[in-house]
C-alpha cells in the first residue's frame, strides 16, 4: 500500500488528467473525428499502437458497432500490407499519412480472404470500421482524421482545433 502522499498525489494527477480531457472532449483517444467534403463523424475506437495489438486486429470478432471500429498506429510512416485471415467482418481500411490524412480507402475487404490489401507507402494510421461504410459516408482520400495519437505539430486537424 501507499503512503497517504502518493494517493494525494495519484488523486491529483488523475483529476488533471479528467479535467484535460473535459476542456477538449476531442482529444478522448477512445474517439476519432473525420472530416471531409461530407461533413463530419465520430467513431469509438479501440487503438492498436504496439506490434501485439496490431497483429490481432479485430480477428474473431463476430460483429462490430457500425459507430465502433479500430485505429491502427504505427511509430513511423511505412508500407502498410493488411490481410483478413481469421477477421470474420467486412471492412474498410482506412490508409492515412503522418499527418492524419486519408490516402487510400480499401472498400469491403473480403472475410477470412488472405489477399494482400496494399495501403501504399507514408502510412501512420489506419482506421478500419465496418465493410461498406466509407462509401455510404463519403470518407475518401482528403479526408483528414483527429486523435490524440496524431502529434499535433504534425496533424492537418489538430486536437484542440474546431471542427470545419
Amino acid at each position: 500500500m501507499g503512503s497517504s502522499g502518493t494517493t494525494a498525489g495519484l488523486t491529483l494527477a488523475l483529476a488533471a488528467l479528467a479535467g484535460a480531457a473535459l476542456a477538449d472532449p476531442a482529444c478522448d483517444p477512445a474517439r476519432i473525428d473525420l472530416r471531409g467534403d461530407f461533413g463530419q463523424a465520430q467513431f469509438r475506437v479501440e487503438v492498436a499502437d504496439d506490434a501485439a495489438e496490431r497483429a490481432q486486429g479485430l480477428m474473431f470478432r463476430e460483429s462490430m458497432s457500425s459507430s465502433a471500429g479500430m485505429l491502427f498506429i504505427y511509430e513511423t510512416p511505412q508500407h502498410a500490407r493488411f490481410w483478413m485471415q481469421n477477421t470474420l467482418i467486412p471492412l474498410d481500411m482506412i490508409f492515412a499519412d503522418a499527418t492524419g490524412r486519408v490516402t487510400h480507402v480499401h472498400a469491403n475487404a473480403v472475410p477470412e480472404d488472405e489477399t494482400v490489401i496494399d495501403g501504399g507507402t507514408g502510412v501512420r494510421f489506419v482506421l478500419e470500421i465496418n465493410g461498406g461504410l466509407a462509401e455510404r459516408m463519403g470518407i475518401a482520400p482528403g479526408t483528414e482524421l483527429r486523435h490524440p495519437g496524431i502529434p499535433a505539430d504534425q496533424a492537418a486537424w489538430p486536437c484542440g482545433e474546431a471542427g470545419n
